[in-house]
């Protein structure tokens, strides 16, 4: 198989890791606000996969007629959290579940950190060239299951208000970084293992001037 295929591969895994330590980083996979037109102040409620943060802005009238002074609070917390959250009680199922699909993207995320060197590794000879791709397709493909796993566990969760905060709230950045991550290597195991087994089939394009030909004893 040429060197071109396994080049793409390793920048779109390269990305694909950006994206899921972005996505694990980040403290908006679901975002709620809140607005008092009475008290004039906005809370913005984000939920991260370990961690819950409150950003509080309040505006006053200035001592000027067109001046307004803006007080600002921000707080982050362990989430989700046996006391203030309920897990040991009414939200015990939910707690499980966040929990375990916070597991779930890091082990994605393991596999992502894993591939570029399987890469680097494959593409030294051209003998491993031929036949590291059936490897490289399944790790790809089994990163984009587990994203693909704590995906469906957070929008289900998300879709029918497991969580009282979740009620009015939105999908965050974390959410799209962490959908394009699984996305892209689903995309990049199938684009392997087509380049791969049409290398095996003779075809130029995949196998280069030196296809692959049985030896015949």
């Amino acid at each position: 198989m040429r060197k071109t295929p396994y080049v793409i591969a390793f920048a779109l895994t390269v990305l694909i890791l950006v994206f899921n330590i972005l996505s694990i980083r980040r403290v908006d996979w679901i975002v709620a606000k809140t607005r008092s037109e009475i008290l004039r102040t906005t809370v913005t409620t984000s939920y991260g996969l370990n961690k819950v943060c409150e950003l509080t802005l309040t505006r006053v009238p200035g001592p000027d007629k067109d001046d307004e002074i803006t007080y600002r609070d921000y707080d982050c917390r362990p989430f989700p959290s046996r006391s203030r959250d309920g897990c040991e009680k009414e939200n015990s199922g939910f707690c499980a579940a966040w929990t375990g699909a916070g597991y779930v993207d890091y082990l994605a995320t393991g596999f992502t950190a894993i591939t570029p060197l399987v890469i680097l590794f494959g593409i030294s000879t051209h003998s491993r060239r031929r036949r590291i791709w059936r490897a490289l397709a399944g790790m790809t493909m089994l990163q984009s299951l587990t994203g693909i796993i704590a995906f469906a566990m957070i929008t289900d969760m998300y879709t029918r208000n497991q969580y009282p905060g979740f009620e009015h709230a939105e999908l965050g950045k974390a959410y799209i970084l962490h959908t394009l991550a699984w996305t892209l290597s689903f995309l990049v195991s199938v684009g392997i293992a087509l380049t791969g087994y049409a290398a095996e089939k003779g075809q130029a394009w995949a196998a280069g001037p030196r296809g692959y030909y049985p030896i015949v004893g």
